[in-house]
């Protein structure tokens, strides 16, 4: 199987700072891209950021120069550094990894999405 956890998320004053993480474990042969997703009640959710294979990446205008999104291949790990939080900034971050794992003697690729983390920025 195939799992991805997520941690990071708390409530926080506009202005802070908190730092997301999201671990892949299981059979994983390969990982390709790696983002963060959010979402608000009655809304669609949107993507935040992504980074690629080959490091480059993607933001979202309202989070440019504010969020870093980050990977570490070695550790299966992608973070979102997320500064100068505001409160259109609430919602839950959900981590998205395209990937290839082993199972039933067969390599097998799929997108995987982690269950979420709430992020709340209120003062």
């Amino acid at each position: 199987q195939v799992q991805l956890v997520e941690s990071g998320g708390g409530l926080v004053q506009p202005g802070e700072s908190l730092r997301l993480s999201c671990v892949a474990s299981g059979s994983i042969t390969r990982i390709y891209d790696m983002g963060w997703y959010r979402q608000v009640p009655g809304k669609q959710r949107e993507l935040v950021a992504v980074i690629f294979s080959d490091d480059s990446t993607n933001y979202t205008d309202s989070v440019k120069g504010r969020f870093t999104i980050s990977r570490d291949n070695a550790k299966n790990t992608v973070y979102l550094q997320m500064n100068s939080l505001k409160p259109e900034d609430t919602a839950v971050y959900y981590c998205n990894v395209d990937l290839e794992w082993y199972y039933g003697g067969s390599i097998r690729a799929l997108t995987y999405w982690g269950k979420g983390t709430l992020v709340t920025v209120s003062s």
